[in-house]
């Protein structure tokens, strides 16, 4: 069974989860084009971070950072190992409920060109392609030459 819990701090799980998304980002991206909020920041006022637990194991978080008029979906992660077990679709459907309750008309995401299982995962879900918004709008194109952009109206 997947459970999707919120954190409001950092944990030994919570950590992990992030370091094996930094290291798969890591190994196939340079530090400029990854675009990723640290522990630290995933835990900041404005932003909401869940983990999903498949059997009581944690194997895949998520965020979702709320901004004026939008939220943006941030360190979406499943282990390879669950892919394809509904983990996935489990976060986005709890970030997507935080966005509607916050009162966010729309949630967008950056995700990079090699990530084919979560851009599979977003167009399933009814993500669109859209352009570089808000902070990434103002980078210069190399900082997001291996970016894609989605949105999916709430």
């Amino acid at each position: 069974m997947i459970a999707i819990e919120q954190l409001f701090g950092p944990t030994p799980d919570a950590a992990a989860l992030i370091a094996e998304l930094d290291g798969v980002l890591g190994a196939v991206y340079e530090p400029e084009q990854r675009h990723g909020l640290s522990i630290e920041q995933v835990f900041g006022p404005h932003v909401r971070f869940f983990m999903a637990r498949l059997d009581g194991e944690a194997v895949g978080c998520g965020a979702v950072a709320l901004f004026e008029g939008y939220a943006e979906v941030k360190r979406m992660y499943t282990r390879e190992s669950v892919r394809g077990r509904g983990v996935g679709k489990a976060l986005l459907a709890r970030i997507e409920q935080e966005a509607r309750a916050a009162g966010k008309p729309i949630l967008r995401l950056e995700t990079g060109t090699l990530q084919a299982a979560a851009i599979g995962l977003y167009e399933q879900c009814g993500f669109r392609s859209c352009g570089a918004f808000g902070p990434y709008a103002a980078l210069p194109p190399h900082r997001i030459a291996t970016s894609l952009f989605y949105e999916n109206p709430l």
